[in-house]
C-alpha cells in the first residue's frame, strides 16, 4: 500500500526482476518497464492497432483450442476479454509509447498482460495470478512478437486505408461535381507561370478528378500487399514453437473473426525479414499527399487577391485572415492541405529508411514505421475530408474576371499562329505586350485576318477542344449563353 495515495500494490516477476504493480490496472510489469523506459512521444497507441492485436488474440486462442493447446474455459475468458477490448475497454492500460525498441515486443507484451490480467478477473481470480492465464503462455500461445506486430501493423493500415479511401472518393466526385459547373468557363491557362493558352475552368478542375482517381488506383495496388501476413511464422518465419495445425488455421480463423480477406504468406521467412510492402503503401500516400498538394497550390493561385491576384475563383470563406489587417481572409484550408502533404513527404522518409534498415531475419523499427504510417493515413483523411466540406465544394468561378483575362492576354496568339505564320505571331506578340492592346485588336488593325474569320479562330470551344463535333457545338452553345 502506497501510503501517500492510497494505492494497493501487488508484485510481479520477470527475467529482470521484482517490480511493484499497481493493483487495479491490467497491464504488468513488462509494460511498466517499458513505459519508463520508452518516453518518446508522450502520445497514446493508435486505437485502431489495439484492436488489430485484439482480433489476433482472439483468432489465437480460438485456434489453439481447436487443436487442443487451450482448454475451453481459458479460451473463451480469453476471449472475451479480447471482445471487451474490440468495445473499447482498457485503452487507457495500453501504455508503451507508440515508438519503442525491440521491435514491437512492448506493445505485444501490453497486449498479453491486459488480455491475461483481464481474462484471470472472468475466470474469478485477482490480477496478476498468472498460474490462472499467462500472458505468455496462455494470451501469446502459438505466437511472436515477430509475427504479431507486422501482422497487426498490416492490418491497421488496411482499416485506416479503407477510410481514407472514402474520403478520396468525396473528393473525386466533388472535383466531378465542380467541373460540370465550370464547363461553360473560358480562362487562361498557364505554364511555368506565364500566359499560355485558354483552358475552360471545368477542364481543370476535371483533371483533379483524374488525378484523383489515379491516386485511388495506385493505393488498391499497394493495399493487395497489405492482406498477407506472416502470422505463424513466430519468431524469424521458420514457425518454431508454432503447432502444424496452428499455422494451417491461424490466418483463416483471423480472417473471419476480424471480417478482413487475409492471406497468410507463401513464404514466411520473407514475410519476417522484408517491409518493403509498407514503403509501396507509404509511397502511395505519398503520391496522393502530393497531387492534393499540387492541387491545393493552383487553388491559392486562382483565388489571389482579390483584387491584385488572379481571384478567377472564390474559395469558401472560413476564418478571419489576420489579426492586423482587418478585412483579409486567407486561404486556410489549402494551407492546411500543403502542411499534411509536407508532414506526409518527411513521413515517407523515415519509412523508408527504417524499412531498409532491417537485418537478417527481422527489421526492429517497425514501432517508427507504423508510428508514421498511421499518421500519414490519418492526417491525410481529416486533410481531405476538410478539402471536400470546407472548400472545394464551395467554390464559385468568377466568370467575368476569367473571360477579361482571357480577352487581354497575349497567349491566345497560339490559336492564331497557324493561319498568319509563326514569326508574324511573334510579332504581334510582342507589340500587345508594348502597347497594352489586346491581340485582336491588333489582328484586325493589320488586316491579317477578317472579323469573321477571327471569330472563328478565337472561338471559346474551338480553342479548347481538339476539333468541331456535336458536343463540342452544345458545348459552344453554352459559352454563347
Amino acid at each position: 500500500m502506497d501510503s501517500i495515495n492510497n494505492i494497493d500494490y501487488r508484485v510481479e516477476k520477470d527475467s529482470i526482476g521484482m517490480k511493484d504493480v499497481p493493483g487495479n490496472v491490467y497491464y504488468g510489469v513488462q509494460s511498466m518497464r517499458a513505459a519508463e523506459n520508452f518516453h518518446i512521444t508522450g502520445l497514446n497507441i493508435h486505437p485502431e492497432i489495439i484492436n488489430s492485436l485484439a482480433y489476433i488474440k482472439k483468432a489465437a486462442a480460438i485456434t489453439n483450442h481447436e487443436i487442443g493447446l487451450l482448454d475451453r474455459k481459458t479460451a473463451e475468458a480469453i476471449i472475451q476479454a479480447c471482445d471487451e477490448i474490440l468495445a473499447g475497454q482498457f485503452r487507457k492500460d495500453f501504455i508503451v509509447d507508440p515508438i519503442q525498441g525491440g521491435a514491437g515486443t512492448s506493445l505485444n507484451m501490453n497486449a498479453n498482460e491486459v488480455i491475461a490480467n483481464r481474462a484471470i478477473e472472468i475466470l474469478g481470480g485477482q490480477k496478476g495470478d498468472y498460474s490462472i492465464v499467462n500472458p505468455n503462455d496462455h494470451v501469446n500461445c502459438g505466437q511472436s512478437t515477430n509475427d504479431v506486430i507486422p501482422s497487426a501493423g498490416k492490418m491497421t493500415s488496411l482499416r485506416l486505408l479503407k477510410k481514407l479511401k472514402i474520403e478520396l472518393l468525396r473528393l473525386h466526385q466533388a472535383f466531378c461535381e465542380k467541373a460540370d459547373e465550370f464547363d461553360h468557363v473560358l480562362k487562361m491557362g498557364r505554364t511555368q507561370m506565364q500566359d499560355a493558352v485558354p483552358i475552360r475552368l471545368g477542364q481543370e478542375f476535371k483533371a483533379y478528378s483524374t488525378a484523383i482517381m489515379r491516386d485511388l488506383r495506385r493505393m488498391d495496388k499497394a493495399m493487395e500487399e497489405m492482406c498477407t501476413l506472416n502470422m505463424g511464422g513466430t519468431a524469424i518465419g521458420t514457425g518454431i514453437n508454432a503447432d502444424v495445425n496452428y499455422l494451417k488455421r491461424i490466418v483463416p480463423n483471423l480472417a473471419k473473426v476480424s471480417n478482413m480477406e487475409l492471406v497468410q504468406a507463401t513464404d514466411l521467412i520473407d514475410a519476417t525479414q522484408n517491409l518493403d510492402s509498407f514503403v509501396a503503401v507509404s509511397g502511395a500516400v505519398k503520391a496522393c499527399a502530393v497531387t492534393l498538394s499540387k492541387i491545393a497550390n493552383d487553388l491559392r493561385l486562382m483565388s489571389s487577391g482579390p483584387r491584385t491576384g488572379f481571384h478567377e475563383i472564390d474559395l469558401p470563406a472560413k476564418q478571419n485572415g489576420s489579426s492586423i489587417m482587418p478585412g483579409k481572409v486567407n486561404p486556410v484550408i489549402p494551407e492546411v492541405v500543403n502542411q499534411v502533404a509536407f508532414n506526409i513527404i518527411g513521413n515517407d522518409v523515415t519509412i523508408t529508411m527504417a524499412v531498409e534498415a532491417g537485418q537478417l531475419e527481422l527489421n526492429a523499427f517497425e514501432p517508427i514505421i507504423f508510428y508514421c504510417m498511421f499518421q500519414s493515413i490519418d492526417t491525410l483523411s481529416y486533410a481531405v475530408q476538410t478539402f471536400v466540406d470546407n472548400c472545394v465544394s464551395g467554390i464559385t468561378a468568377n466568370e467575368a474576371r476569367c473571360r477579361f483575362l482571357v480577352d487581354n492576354s497575349v497567349g491566345i496568339i497560339t490559336a492564331i499562329c497557324p493561319h498568319v505564320g509563326y514569326q508574324k505571331a511573334a510579332d504581334i506578340a510582342k507589340k500587345a505586350m508594348l502597347s497594352g492592346k489586346p491581340v485582336r485588336t491588333l489582328i484586325l488593325q493589320e488586316k491579317l485576318l477578317g472579323e469573321e474569320e477571327l471569330d472563328h479562330i478565337l472561338d471559346p470551344v474551338q480553342m479548347t477542344e481538339p476539333g468541331i463535333s456535336g458536343k463540342n457545338l452544345l458545348l459552344k452553345k453554352k459559352l454563347e449563353a
